[in-house]
């Protein structure tokens, strides 16, 4: 990292870190007399789009969506690949409401915690797996009856830029239990943004938005025909953005002619 790339990260995290403080202190006083999708609109697109307006001003990063057209009317289950704080910002901005899945040690956290409270979070606890998972099928089965956007991050946590996570079934278990589809995102933001250090890279992330996958049937079967489809679809997706190495070729068939 240059030194002016030093100094432009240092102002930004400095502007973010004081931005959140302010905003949430703000939101603690106003947000709670607000109906809840304004709140929404108030607390977290507001802040989330400042956020998005810093890194660009900042640290030169910027991005492209591609496949809006395939946004349903209705809100639903989103699923995207996990690879940095970016698409965080980025998806709670752009989808409105939306509720995500995070650790319930966050709502204790002095304002901001106190601000995503206000948000309907599915906040688990991620010692106990098992309850967890009943926590996000009943949370967001409630949230989905409510036209709320639920994101989940398959994969559970980001990874590295040129890798990608065995991805859960729990979106895709929620879809098919709400009756609704997945709406399958992928995202480059690792290669600019990575999972850890504060080195950030200038350039434009592309955010490409599927069509809506419906599942084939219910149960446990079609939950993981829906899931592996969602999975392929992710991993194609960033192949073709450069994000994943190319698949390996099959091997080579020769015919053998018996003797």
């Amino acid at each position: 990292m240059s030194i002016l790339q030093a100094i432009r990260a240092f102002l930004f995290y400095l502007l973010l870190g004081t931005s959140s403080l302010l905003w949430c202190s703000l939101s603690f006083f106003i947000a709670p007399f607000l109906p809840f999708k304004a709140r929404y609109r108030f607390i977290n697109v507001y802040w989330c789009r400042c956020a998005l307006w810093l890194s660009k001003v900042f640290l030169g990063i910027s991005y492209e969506v591609k496949g809006a057209e395939n946004v349903p009317d209705r809100p639903c289950v989103i699923q995207s690949n996990h690879q940095s704080t970016w698409e965080t910002f980025f998806l709670s901005a752009y989808f409105e409401p939306l509720s995500q899945v995070l650790k319930r040690e966050l709502l204790f956290v002095p304002f901001f915690g106190w601000a995503m409270a206000m948000l309907r979070p599915i906040a688990i606890d991620r010692d106990n797996p098992k309850v967890a998972l009943k926590q996000v099928a009943k949370k967001g089965d409630e949230l989905l009856k409510d036209n709320v956007w639920v994101l989940i991050f398959p994969e559970g946590t980001r990874v590295p830029y040129g890798t990608i996570g065995k991805f859960s079934r729990s979106g895709s278990a929620l879809a098919v239990n709400a009756g609704l589809p997945v709406l399958p995102i992928a995202h480059n933001a690792g290669k600019f943004w990575p999972k850890s250090g504060w080195l950030r890279t200038p350039g434009t992330i592309t955010v490409v938005i599927g069509p809506p996958m419906y599942a084939e049937g219910s149960g446990p079967r079609a939950v993981a025909e829906l899931n592996d489809r969602v999975q392929a679809w992710n991993e194609q997706t960033q192949r073709e953005l450069g994000s994943l190495p190319p698949a390996p070729a099959a091997p080579a068939t020769t015919d053998k002619v018996a003797v």
